[in-house]
């Protein structure tokens, strides 16, 4: 029964019904056709692709040119022999636009810039939880994929995304992010302040939907992908929550803290499991850990510095609702800190991936333009050299010179020194 299920999570045309749902339909491109393309759903592309797999006399081209569409991906262009080629059409924008956005909440651009906003506007405590939990559930999860090592969805999946196609794409990190963030955020918030409870259950449940069935649509996962990546996570994220809660105290009063952190968050990135080719999880989980440990080793900094003091008042704290003054200085902390992040990986990548490729005797924009592969090991060390001091250094930053800077300025948030 179980391998009935598991196959039928897996099958690309349930991927295809979902599209189909959401305003995607497939049309035929033979070119034995008539000039006005058929238009397939999933019922009927199921049969014709039935049919093909009879006849074997056809071929998908390497990519298909269109405004709206991404082209077949090409680590499963070898299991396409044979079929025919299908293009889609976006019948509903809004949809369309809205899973896009969707799926922005588990990328880089996401994390670079609501994490700093969280730690310089909303609540560091929380936050330094929540970026614990985050890293250990993705690192988790980006080690699961090389291990496992399964494929997204092929033929004749049409990939409306193609950003992160050349991972592997089991389990769904997309939506262990969607359970571990808006939900630790949730479990975090709910005795430290005053607000009401279901409408933080309805934010993060909408939350995690969002990003997880965008990841379908796209055509990035299969269904059992996210249910894979929903039950791991979910898992991960009860266990953590109280132990995370108990070490955030460990980690900001100990003298060695620091050492551990930088110790641990090295070892497993030279430790993290090896796919069996190149693809850019690797580099993706360096960024993940190295925020983590900068984060971390800043707000150790600023305890250990008489910076931070707990509050006076005991939880739950009533929410601070910014008035005009406070509204303006959250813009231009926000302003400010955003530049400061984005010169600081400017810098760092510029003077880190210089001082590696000088200690290994090679020329920076010659292994820069070099082929990913595994076997290219020099380009490798550079890159997650590059990635853990300069995301390590952008961490740092967001938790102990920005906001040291904003005090400076006289625009800090009286109450970030305080959340312990």
């Amino acid at each position: 029964m179980w391998d009935h299920i598991i196959e039928y999570l897996k099958d690309p045309f349930l991927v295809i019904k979902v599209q189909n749902f959401f305003g995607v339909t497939y049309k035929s491109n033979q070119s034995a056709r008539n000039e006005q393309s058929e238009v397939l759903h999933s019922d009927r592309l199921e049969r014709l692709n039935e049919e093909n797999d009879v006849k074997q006399h056809k071929r998908i081209p390497s990519n298909i040119s269109s405004s709206s569409q991404s082209s077949y991906d090409t680590d499963t262009s070898g299991d396409s022999g044979g079929k025919e080629e299908v293009e889609c059409l976006i019948n509903n924008k809004f949809w369309y636009y809205l899973f896009l956005l969707g799926t922005e909440l588990g990328d880089e651009i996401f994390y670079a810039t609501f994490i700093p906003f969280w730690f310089w506007n909303i609540d560091g405590a929380v936050g330094r939880r929540v970026v614990l939990v985050w890293t250990v559930v993705m690192y988790i999860g980006q080690g699961f994929k090389d291990i496992i090592r399964w494929p997204r969805p092929g033929y004749p999946v049409k990939k409306l995304q193609s950003k992160w196609a050349i991972e592997y794409g089991m389990p769904s990190t997309h939506a262990m992010v969607g359970v571990c963030i808006p939900f630790s955020i949730l479990f975090y918030t709910i005795d430290r302040y005053q607000y009401p409870v279901h409408w933080g259950i309805v934010l993060a449940v909408s939350w995690c939907t969002l990003i997880c069935v965008s990841r379908v649509y796209l055509g990035m996962h299969s269904v059992l992908d996210i249910a894979a990546g929903l039950l791991l996570a979910t898992g991960l994220v009860s266990v953590l929550i109280p132990i995370v809660d108990k070490l955030d105290g460990i980690l900001l009063t100990s003298q060695l803290a620091p050492l551990a952190i930088i110790t641990v968050s090295i070892l497993v990135i030279v430790f993290h499991p090896n796919a069996d080719k190149w693809t850019p999880t690797r580099e993706d989980t360096t960024m993940i850990v190295s925020v983590c440990a900068g984060i971390l080793t800043g707000s150790w900094a600023n305890y250990q510095l008489g910076n931070m003091s707990a509050s006076e008042l005991d939880p739950p704290y009533e929410i601070i609702w910014p008035s005009k003054e406070m509204l303006g200085c959250t813009i231009l902390r926000t302003i400010l800190g955003f530049c400061g992040v984005l010169a600081t990986r400017a810098f760092g990548k510029s003077i880190s991936y210089a001082f590696v490729c000088a200690l290994l005797g090679k020329d920076k924009n010659e292994l820069r333009n070099s082929e990913n592969s595994l076997d290219n090991k020099n380009k490798i060390i550079v890159e997650l050299s590059y990635k853990y001091f300069t995301y390590a250094m952008i961490g740092f930053n967001t938790t102990y010179v920005f906001p040291n800077v904003f005090g400076l300025l006289r625009i800090d948030r009286p109450t970030y020194y305080t959340e312990i």
